[in-house]
């Protein structure tokens, strides 16, 4: 058994889709990125990578390669989850978002990603918090998303 951890932030910007674990949200603001900017999936693939000591999304998915450019994070977790031989076990995740309130996608977001990654729902817990507030997050200029994993690799 391995534990990963990985972390992802990214700019909210007017005009873009909000996309958490392949799950469109309706919002008037979504990530600013060279993909589609899942900072939940990102940070489940950052969280893969460092259990397996295999770098991370940065150096796998590169923002220099064209084909990556506005690429569902869907897709890189597939590619993440084939090049790895990665058996995910169990993941913990938390996302921090001012707005919209994500309680509603949740189970949604949950099954999404159960079903992509090949384990049950129950295995994979998706929280939503604030920021109270504070920092770019509270005041709703980004969004950041953190995951630990187990895996069995």
């Amino acid at each position: 058994m391995k534990v990963g951890i990985g972390n992802d932030i990214h700019r909210l910007k007017e005009g873009r889709k909000l996309i958490l674990g392949g799950v469109t949200i309706p919002s008037d603001k979504g990530e600013e990125a060279f993909s589609d900017g899942d900072v939940l999936i990102h940070a489940i693939i950052d969280g893969i990578l460092g259990a397996c000591a295999a770098g991370d999304i940065g150096s796998l998915f590169p923002d220099t390669d064209e084909k990556n450019r506005n690429r569902s994070s869907i897709e890189l977790l597939k590619e993440t989850l084939t090049l790895t031989k990665a058996r995910i076990i169990n993941i913990d995740t938390i996302i921090e978002l001012e707005r919209p309130k994500l309680r509603p996608y949740i189970d949604e977001i949950r099954e999404k990603l159960a079903s992509v990654i090949g384990i049950e729902k129950e295995r994979i817990s998706v929280k939503a918090k604030t920021a109270e507030g504070l920092g770019p997050v509270g005041e709703g200029l980004a969004i950041k998303a953190y995951a630990v994993l187990l895996i069995d690799n």
